[in-house]
């Protein structure tokens, strides 16, 4: 009776268990047809795949009016489509713009296992970018749209504004790339001596293995080295977060902050959120991933209007590089915006000043609103 009475205690207890999990798992990661959230009873809402290059590329596209300016938008990553910081931390520029968020070919919903990582390239996704923008040109009837990209997104984005200026009104740059390895080298400097005025032995540890990589500025590191790769995955962004100087001034970190939450994403299936993290895996082997980007080797003229939203505490993107290179560029109407609360990602950050400049600069060729150097 006694052994009886103990197995159906055991079967009791596992069952609480599998419940308790069944149901931690609908809270991180519920179940969803993957519908767009259409609150505002927008006129374009939807999620749109197109067949671009050889490949189905898939974006999110949302505006209040289907009349209203098209605006382009380069996530960062590659990866983590931009379109989940918009559901994670809406600002609500879909009133003013139909915004289409592109995710890149091999990511998120564009992710396919099967696409040659030899695809995966710079050249490939300014090519994807320009065939994606004469498809909203045509479908809204606009001779040109708004450009703007983030992070990575700068890279390619960059790149069409200097070669389509005729498809564009102006470019919006957001966490701008400007030089990478000047950027890393400057972060890790920066992230180790805070690590040594609080004492974090832990930490001081682990960034001074990667120390060599860093410590010769007359020297490039090779940033498709195991070793670099070694200090992106295990150290960098843990260390970027933990100083607020990583995608926003008070996330803490990449786990709470942008894992958990992509997994809760319901705009998107449940199929889709994993494709999220498949794709970003899937990228990171590819070319794309370890170059060492310089803006000035791209252009150092836009004949288009030319803004920067930097925040101050950035340095996943280096704020003082932004500023340099924005100072370079010869542009007929260029204004650079500093944002004094964030670090990588001042839209989603300061979301009312952002759209300030977005709707009195940015749509009248303006820059009343821009810093005075």
């Amino acid at each position: 009776m006694n052994k009886i009475l103990k197995i159906k205690k055991i079967l009791i207890i596992a069952a609480i268990i599998a419940i308790i999990l069944f149901i931690l798992m609908l809270i991180l990661f519920p179940p969803s047809r993957g519908r767009i959230t259409n609150n505002n009873h927008a006129e374009v809402c939807e999620k749109t795949f197109l067949d671009i290059n050889g490949t189905k590329l898939g974006m999110i596209i949302k505006g209040s009016k289907a009349d209203n300016p098209v605006l382009l938008f380069m996530g960062g990553g590659p990866g983590i489509p931009e379109y989940w910081m918009e559901y994670e931390y809406p600002t609500g520029i879909d009133e003013y713009f139909t915004v289409c968020y592109l995710c890149y070919r091999g990511t998120a919903l564009s992710y396919d296992p099967d696409l040659p990582l030899e695809t995966i390239t710079s050249e490939q996704m300014i090519l994807d970018a320009a065939e994606v923008t004469d498809y909203l040109r045509e479908r809204f009837d606009q001779d040109k749209i708004y450009l703007i990209g983030h992070s990575f997104g700068t890279t390619i984005a960059l790149n069409l504004a200097s070669e389509y200026p005729e498809k564009y009104e102006a470019y919006i740059a957001m966490g701008m790339s400007v030089d990478k390895i000047r950027s890393e080298r400057k972060a890790y400097h920066y992230m180790l001596e805070q690590y040594k005025k609080e004492g974090n032995k832990k930490m001081i540890s682990e960034m001074e293995q990667y120390y060599d990589l860093f410590s010769d500025e007359s020297l490039e590191p090779d940033m498709s080295c195991e070793k670099m790769h070694s200090y992106f995955a295990k150290t960098r962004d843990k260390a970027m977060h933990e100083n607020g100087v990583g995608t926003l001034h008070n996330m803490e970190s990449v786990i709470t902050g942008i894992f958990f939450p992509t997994l809760k994403m319901t705009d998107f299936t449940q199929k889709e959120r994993l494709n999220i993290w498949k794709g970003k895996s899937f990228v990171s082997k590819a070319e794309i991933s370890s170059g060492n980007f310089k803006a000035v080797d791209v252009t150092k003229q836009l004949d288009i209007p030319f803004y920067v939203l930097a925040g101050k505490y950035d340095m996943t993107t280096d704020y003082d590089l932004q500023k340099e290179y924005f100072k370079l560029v010869q542009a007929d109407i260029k204004g650079f915006y500093t944002f004094e609360n964030s670090a990588h990602s001042p839209l989603f950050e300061e979301p009312e000043k952002a759209k300030d400049i977005l709707i009195k600069d940015v749509i009248n060729k303006e820059n009343d609103l821009a810093d005075n150097f």
